[in-house]
């Protein structure tokens, strides 16, 4: 949630940014309305599109200037040999994102506002041993041994002159945000 305040409020990742232009574009092409991906950026930048998010919130009865919730709970998933990072399969982190509370399986389940999984590294970056992956966060403690099994096969680090690391890097300085939307 903080990338995506940081985003409308013009800053965030710049792959974050990529990925909302691109998304944004895809749900105006869907709606049939005209896309301008650099119109998009400027609405990012000059701040109207906080301005729209800030209008949704208060209709809502919300309060935008409310702080986000923190969670009480962390736990750091930490790369186990020097490399660069190859993979950080999305399904992986979403299940955990899940298990730590941040989704629901049945409708009636409750949701965690502070449950998720908070990434320090991208595939195609180089990492050390010990270096910060993920932290996860959660109201409840127990969950991160669920929430780290589904992590074991969702993470990979290659030694720098593997082919694998060259492809890595070699997609992340091409900037792919999205291989495709569905």
């Amino acid at each position: 949630m903080r990338e995506a305040v940081e985003v409308l409020s013009g800053g965030g990742p710049t792959d974050v940014v990529d990925l909302t232009v691109a998304l944004a574009s895809e749900m105006l092409d869907a709606a049939g309305r005209p896309v301008d991906e650099a119109e998009l950026r400027t609405a990012l930048g000059d701040g109207r599109a906080m301005d729209v998010w800030r209008e949704m919130i208060r209709r809502q009865d919300g309060d935008p200037d409310a702080p986000l919730p923190v969670a009480p709970e962390t736990e750091t998933i930490s790369a186990v040999e020097d490399g660069v990072l190859t993979r950080l399969d999305a399904l992986g982190v979403g299940v955990a994102a899940w298990r730590l509370g941040a989704g629901r399986a049945r409708k009636e389940d409750p949701v965690q506002a502070v449950a998720g999984v908070e990434m320090h590294a991208k595939p195609g970056d180089t990492v050390r041993a010990g270096q910060s992956l993920l932290t996860l966060h959660t109201a409840t403690p127990e969950r991160f041994a669920r929430a780290r099994a589904a992590l074991e096969d969702a993470i990979a680090v290659c030694p720098a002159d593997s082919p694998e690391a060259r492809a890595a890097v070699a997609r992340s300085r091409a900037g792919v945000v999205l291989d495709r939307i569905v």
